[in-house]
């Protein structure tokens, strides 16, 4: 056995001998990430000089941005009480509702067929007295129908007047502009507020020879105290829909009030033009006009005219129901002017149509904000 010294290195194997080799592995060799150089040489910075660039005197001022908890102030109210309104059954419903309100009629018939000749048969008086009331409210029944059939005859006439002024408009033709003149007179004829528009009109028709000034002349006389009667109308439905939005929690409430109020004040301005309705020419009028707002895109809670003129972007700040609340009242002024159009017999010539900034300004003064002196 060799001894162990000092060159003892001598006698065991190098790096390159066979027996100190490392066999190959199974499986292959695990990935190793590359280390970067750390000894490259930091990149100096880069300044770029921008010569069109505005100074900061100059620039534009920047927006605020809305937080992300911020919603958008969008009348959802009145979103919904509008599409209701404009929403329209089909003809499989409609069959069905009339075929259901025919046979619950058929039904109660026959049984107060049934119940009075019971009763003419035990106790004659007693069938005597059933058979008057029936009668009294078949009576009342005919009653209110004639009522909703003259309520739609006078929408019908206010369409037909305002048909005929267009032609007249577009044929100019003078005597036929005097006949329309006098259609329109004619529909005031047994209001005695209108006896001194009237006069007025009859005075001056006969001096205009041209057809542009004669219709021009009757829709300032006759149509200007209605104009002004029916922006009164506006103003306070949007002051009840804005003002209820603004102090009643519930979620519900304010459709409904929104609902309640632009029917009653659709009908309102219907009467005030000459058309009063009935309960069917009410709804009836009420859809006409929500179904005209939806096509036309009218009623588009988002728009920023709206919130600029209102201040809605403001209001939500300080209370967010508080901001529905004018959004709801501005939408409330919408639907009355496409109510006004509808219902108006003369279109918008000499006078001009209502404006969503200014009926607001004035329905919701003292509401949100102080009275002018």
């Amino acid at each position: 056995m060799a001894r162990r010294g000092l060159f003892d290195h001598e006698l065991r194997p190098g790096p390159g001998d066979p027996a100190t080799r490392r066999r190959p592995a199974a499986y292959p060799a695990r990935p190793r990430g590359r280390f970067p150089d750390r000894g490259q040489a930091m990149k100096k910075p880069v300044m770029i000089e921008i010569e069109d660039a505005p100074s900061p005197a100059e620039a534009a001022p920047i927006e605020d941005m809305p937080s992300a908890t911020e919603e958008r102030l969008e009348g959802r109210a009145m979103q919904i009480a509008t599409r209701l309104g404009a929403r329209r059954t089909s003809p499989i419903v409609r069959f069905f509702w009339r075929a259901s309100v025919a046979l619950v009629g058929f039904l109660i018939s026959v049984a107060l067929w049934r119940f009075i000749d019971g009763l003419f048969a035990t106790h004659p008086i007693l069938g005597w007295i059933g058979t008057a009331l029936v009668a009294a409210f078949a009576l009342g029944a005919l009653l209110i129908t004639g009522r909703e059939i003259a309520a739609f005859s006078r929408l019908a006439r206010l369409d037909k007047v305002h048909k005929e002024v267009s032609e007249a408009l577009s044929e100019d033709d003078l005597s036929r502009a005097r006949k329309v003149t006098a259609h329109v007179s004619g529909l005031y004829a047994a209001r005695p507020e209108m006896d001194w528009a009237r006069k007025r009109l009859a005075e001056q028709t006969g001096e205009v020879l041209d057809t542009d000034t004669l219709m021009g002349l009757a829709e300032t006389e006759l149509m200007g105290p209605l104009d002004a009667a029916a922006r009164l109308e506006i103003e306070a439905a949007a002051r009840t829909v804005a003002t209820v939005t603004a102090i009643v929690p519930l979620a519900l409430a304010d459709v409904f009030t929104a609902l309640t109020a632009n029917l009653r004040m659709i009908r309102r301005i219907a009467e005030i033009y000459g058309g009063r309705s009935g309960t069917l020419g009410s709804i009836r009028l009420a859809r006409t006009v929500m179904t005209h707002l939806v096509a036309t895109g009218a009623v588009a809670a988002g728009d920023d005219l709206i919130e600029t003129v209102t201040g809605g972007h403001l209001v939500s700040k300080l209370s967010r129901r508080f901001g529905e609340g004018v959004i709801n009242g501005a939408l409330t002024a919408r639907v009355g002017i496409a109510a006004l159009e509808v219902c108006r017999p003369m279109p918008f010539r000499k006078l001009q149509k209502p404006r969503v900034t200014n009926l607001i300004g004035r329905s919701l003064t003292g509401v949100f904000g102080k009275k002018e002196d």
